[in-house]
Order: structure tokens, then C-alpha cells, then sequence
């Protein structure tokens, strides 16, 4: 599969972020970290350098309201640790992969209200679409053998750093060969670290392994380094 130039593009540059993120030293013992602030594209990306991302504040009620969190215990996903499966081995000859052609697209199905725990709402839809139309969001997109979009995920992409969003599948292991996919391509550009939020047994099974924050804080300091 040839890698699109949006992947290892330079995003476009953003002004300074309106808003001041306490240290982390001062950070609450407790995966949310504060409240407020906004969607903006600086704001966005200052909170990832720093090791926190919005969510709505009671994640699945589709509040406007949304909070800034940073787990205690963080899921990540050691590229050389993911678990490829001899059914995702052969998933994967049966879908076409294409990176970032469908972002919204990507988005709204991760956002499916009938998904267990889902909390996209068009607030956010539009605020990661306008940081994909930026350089900043990516999305890994499965498709079928008649060009429907059976699966992907999407995140954002910081220097060495890939946080992971979300990802939906419609077909079996449709999601699982995005994630090849994009494990692949972070392998490619020499990145390091693939941060998936909280610990699932669905993510555990694919090989993320969880670490303290302050470990991950430290990992994080060098990936988005320049």
C-alpha cells in the first residue's frame, strides 16, 4: 500500500493556545484532570503535548460539556507488541486500506449511538474533522470488496506520537487491519509511541500493555519532541 503524503506531511502550524494547562505536578490524583476550556484546533493539540484529551464529561449521555483527562494508569501499544492473529492475516487480503480518505466518515462510525460507551458527538466530529482538514487527524480505512467502508479508526498524529481515538468495525476484523495497518506505518516513519487511552480486554488481546502516567508523560515528552 503506498502511504498518502497527508501521513508524513508537516500539519499546518497553529497559534498559541488561548488557554494555560496546569502542570502536571498539580494535577488531581484521579484520570480527570480539569474542565473548560474549548475545541479549538491550538487547544487540542496543547492538551496531547501535554499528555491529556477531551472527552464529554459523563461519557455516552452526549453532553455538550466536555473535560480534560489524563488516566492514571495509561494504555499504550508497544509497536513491536501487537497481536496478529492468523484470521486478521487473512482479513487482511481481503480488504483495501486507504488512509484518510473518509475521515468524517471514520469518525461517524465510531460514533454510532448503538456502540457500548459512545460519546462522539457533532462537537467533537467537527472539531477533529476541521484538525484532520489541518494535518493534524488521520484516519485508516477498511474497505470491502464493493467499496464500502466495513471499518477504521482515526487519532492524531504529533510528531513521533500517534494518539489513538477510536475504531469500528462492520465486518470481522475490519478495524484490527486498520490498526496493522497503522502500526505498519508509525514502524515506517521510526515513531514511537501509539497511546490508546484506557486499558480494554479487546486492546489488551491486541498487545497494549498499561503504564503509570508519569511514565507516559515521559515517553510522550520525547515523541513530540521536534
Amino acid at each position: 500500500m503506498k502511504v498518502p503524503s497527508t501521513w508524513n506531511s508537516p500539519p499546518q502550524q497553529l497559534g498559541p493556545c488561548r488557554w494555560e494547562f496546569p502542570p502536571s505536578d498539580d494535577w488531581p490524583n484521579s484520570d480527570l484532570v480539569g474542565g473548560g476550556a474549548d475545541l479549538e484546533p491550538s487547544t487540542l493539540i496543547h492538551g496531547y503535548q501535554r499528555g491529556v484529551f477531551a472527552m464529554p464529561a459523563e461519557p455516552g449521555t452526549g453532553s455538550p460539556d466536555f473535560a480534560w483527562w489524563s488516566p492514571l494508569t495509561r494504555a499504550i501499544l508497544p509497536l513491536d507488541n501487537l497481536t496478529i492473529t492468523r484470521s486478521m492475516r487473512r482479513s487482511a487480503k481481503r480488504y483495501s486500506i486507504r488512509i484518510d480518505t473518509s475521515f468524517e466518515a471514520v469518525m461517524r462510525g465510531c460514533a454510532a449511538p448503538h456502540r457500548p460507551g459512545a460519546w462522539i458527538n457533532e462537537e467533537f466530529i467537527d472539531a477533529y474533522v476541521q484538525l484532520h482538514e489541518l494535518g493534524w487527524a488521520h484516519s485508516v480505512e477498511s474497505f470491502d470488496e464493493y467499496g464500502q467502508l466495513v471499518g477504521g479508526l482515526y487519532g492524531v498524529r504529533i510528531g513521533n506520537f500517534f494518539a489513538g481515538e477510536s475504531m469500528f468495525h462492520l465486518a470481522r476484523d475490519a478495524s484490527k487491519v486498520a490498526l496493522m495497518t497503522l502500526v505498519n506505518m508509525m514502524k515506517d516513519s521510526s515513531m514511537q509511541l501509539l497511546d490508546v487511552q484506557w486499558q480494554t480486554p479487546h486492546l489488551a488481546s491486541l498487545g497494549a500493555i498499561e503504564i503509570a502516567r508519569h511514565d507516559y508523560l515521559a515517553r510522550l515528552s520525547l515523541a513530540v519532541s521536534p
